[in-house]
């Protein structure tokens, strides 16, 4: 699929920027690699690990998603954009909202309006679980950029550019996660705990990567694509990481949630079930077309897909394997 193609990421410095230029230059021969990103130290530490004289293709442009001039330039010829630019951290996002809003959402009507009048083919979006029933900014920002998306397959009448999204759980190790956080309070002797009824969904870096490029493969345009992920129970994450360590419980974060949802009830009436994920097609009927002869079964009409009532459960002894990998 990425041979001889021209790939352009957004983000390109972040956790999963890195693990998705590692992926793509083991198994494609891209013509050209992108790597997007406002971090020239970031930018600068990456080149020594891909550089230019041991793969040709790769180019690091300094850049903005808030920038539209910059991009204008970046996309031009890009044949598929991966967009994983965003500011993320809760706390962060409460903060500064305006600054999630100019990046999330502004960030992500930048990359729609450009990659249409470039001729870009295929978009594929990061989402998050947070976006799903947002009861925090950052979940209220990625919702809206998925919108935007979405809407982009409508917005842009009869030319070729199509977008899609992903959305998944907690990444195994990426910053901001709490694993890191957890592994660095171990050595001091004590792990904050916010609530012991917790849960999460959690997917390693690797599989995220590799799910996003097989939904680039497969996407049509419209969709949300979900995977099947496992969940698991905070008191659970802390045996897999520090049994012996004492826990102070110290109260939710402002914008946390008890549970992730990644298909609210209310996506149930238009959401396929795959063998691996799901599928949350969009609003458009004109749209409906396009999944004709996609497979999958409808799912029940009460339907959701939480962290909580999930029936895959992550062992202790599967999450201290992912753990060991970092």
């Amino acid at each position: 699929m990425l041979n001889d193609k021209t790939i352009l990421i957004t983000g390109g410095t972040g956790s999963f920027g890195r693990k998705c230029v590692e992926v793509i230059v083991k198994n494609y021969k891209p013509r050209r690699l992108i790597i997007f990103s406002r971090d020239e130290l970031k930018q600068y530490e990456m080149a020594q690990v891909f550089s230019d004289r041991e793969y040709p293709f790769i180019r690091y442009f300094i850049g903005d998603v808030r920038d539209k001039e910059r991009l204008y330039r970046a996309f031009h010829g890009v044949d598929y954009v991966i967009h994983a630019a965003a500011l993320k951290h809760v706390p962060v996002a409460e903060y500064n909202p305006f600054e999630a809003i100019k990046t999330n959402v502004i960030g992500a009507q930048n990359v729609m309006n450009v990659a249409i009048d470039q001729g870009v083919r295929k978009i594929i979006a990061l989402s998050t679980d947070k976006a799903a029933n947002p009861i925090n900014l950052y979940g209220a920002t990625k919702l809206c950029s998925d919108k935007l998306f979405i809407a982009g397959n409508a917005y842009v009448g009869h030319d070729k550019t199509a977008f899609s999204i992903v959305r998944y759980g907690n990444v195994v190790g990426s910053r901001g996660s709490v694993i890191p956080l957890f592994l660095s309070f171990r050595d001091k002797g004590l792990l904050p705990i916010t609530d012991p009824r917790m849960t999460r969904f959690w997917i390693t870096l690797e599989k995220g990567v590799e799910f996003v490029l097989s939904c680039l493969d497969r996407m049509v345009g419209g969709e949300t694509f979900v995977p099947k992920l496992p969940s698991m129970n905070i008191m659970d994450l802390v045996k897999a990481i520090a049994p012996d360590c004492p826990v102070k419980m110290i109260g939710i974060r402002p914008g946390e949630k008890l549970h992730e949802v990644m298909i609210p009830r209310d996506d149930a009436r238009k959401t396929l079930e795959f063998e691996d994920h799901y599928i949350i097609q969009p609003d458009f009927r004109f749209w409906s077309r396009r999944f004709n002869g996609a497979g999958g079964q409808p799912v029940a009409e009460d339907f959701e897909y939480n962290s909580a009532d999930n029936p895959w459960k992550l062992s202790i002894e599967e999450m201290q394997e992912m753990v060991k990998t970092l």
